[in-house]
């Protein structure tokens, strides 16, 4: 069913309706008023009647929109049999779809699109490419060598293959063929690698780290803060009265977005560590606009930190090398460890449900806690009487 309302800039008028799957949204030049409304409404019924009998011509209403050349050439392409090229058709997907990511998907699509996609399927009919031009062209990727000198893995893969799935499925529905990708599943991915760091080595680093870096592994270490989410902390978000760190941005190649999903907006209950950590970061930075700045005042760079100040403190320390991202393992696991409530641990990090706590850290537990059913051997012992449940051996 569509609608119709006033675009909020310009006060005009606006028809929002579906066709042939797609949703069409078309700027009158008629102003807001309540007799407009009505001839515009009248209007989107006559046109959503044509649409049920299927004599909807897109162009006979809005002769100058960009959809009605589409749904034109979809027509054209559909009666002649023929299909635009992959690459005109991912440009056209890209120029779409671009407006409802964050800047840095955007970027990481596009990258995506230009270095892998459009090399290998560029000049192709989108409705010519076969599954096994796709599984081909998969099972090079994994010959791929990355800048790091190791072959592509399974999830870096995937995430190229996404945007091929999505641009094949979208044209097989608008020029009605079926999708070659049918059928073909992602590649399993190994499990998260997840080597958090015991409580003695926290201790160790916080220890040891630049004195200018010790507010902010203490913040990482206890608040289990993403590195964009960290890195893109500002003040505003510092809540001392409420004793809350309100996740609400993020910092990505240099640019503030927001968080990645409805989950990751939240707020973190600072700990008395985290409190004091704050509180001494204000007096250094509280006169910038981040928490965490470069001694210019600018926000760090994450890769320039790991390099020079990360891991050169764990080889110091004689540590196993791991990514600063262990912080937020090493949160997890000290929460589930000291017997927080899962679902305040799952808020705390951002995740919808508690599922991922069980299938990713539970098993770091036992270990840090001792909990290996000796507690529930307690509670037997406290409420029952232990020697009527023992076997008597003098019978």
């Amino acid at each position: 069913m569509g609608s119709v309302y006033a675009r909020p800039e310009t006060k005009r008028l606006i028809i929002d309706f579906r066709y042939q799957g797609v949703r069409c949204k078309e700027t009158t030049s008629l102003p807001d008023t309540k007799t407009n409304r009505k001839k515009v409404e009248k209007l989107l019924q006559t046109i959503e009647a044509e649409i049920t009998l299927g004599s909807f011509e897109y162009h006979k209403y809005f002769p100058n929109s960009n959809r009605a050349k589409l749904f034109a050439s979809q027509a054209l392409h559909e009666s002649s049999g023929n299909f635009p090229t992959f690459r005109n058709f991912a440009e056209q997907w890209f120029g779409e779809m671009e407006t409802q990511w964050r800047k840095s998907h955007s970027d990481t699509v596009r990258n995506t699109i230009d270095k892998y996609l459009i090399p290998n399927f560029g000049e192709k009919e989108v409705g010519h490419i076969t599954k096994a031009e796709i599984l081909s062209f998969r099972a090079s990727l994994a010959k791929v060598t990355a800048r790091n000198g190791k072959q592509l893995s399974p999830s870096r893969i995937n995430h190229i293959m996404t945007p091929l799935r999505m641009i094949l499925n979208e044209a097989a529905n608008r020029f009605n063929f079926s999708s070659p990708y049918q059928g073909i599943k992602s590649l399993k991915v190994p499990r998260t690698d997840v080597e958090p760091f015991t409580l003695e080595e926290v201790r160790l680093i916080l220890d040891n780290v630049r004195v200018d870096f010790k507010n902010y592994y203490t913040v990482r270490f206890f608040t289990g803060m993403r590195t964009a989410e960290i890195d893109g902390l500002q003040w505003d978000a510092v809540d001392f009265q409420q004793r809350q760190v309100l996740v609400r941005s993020t910092l990505v190649n240099g640019r503030i977005e927001s968080t990645k999903t409805d989950g990751s907006f939240r707020a973190i209950d600072m700990s008395q560590l985290v409190y004091d950590a704050l509180m001494s970061q204000r007096e250094a930075t509280d006169h910038n606009q981040f928490v965490f700045t470069t001694r210019a005042g600018t926000p760090l760079s994450h890769n320039n930190v790991t390099k020079r100040v990360w891991y050169p403190l764990l080889r110091y320390l004689g540590l196993r090398k791991r990514r600063a991202y262990q912080t937020r393992h090493t949160a997890a696991t000290l929460w589930l460890a000291s017997g927080e409530s899962p679902e305040w641990i799952a808020r705390q990090m951002g995740h919808a449900t508690t599922e991922m706590l069980f299938r990713v850290y539970s098993r770091y537990v036992p270990n840090l806690t001792r909990q290996d059913g000796s507690a529930f051997e307690r509670l037997l012992k406290q409420n029952f009487d232990v020697k009527t449940l023992e076997v008597s051996h003098d019978e």
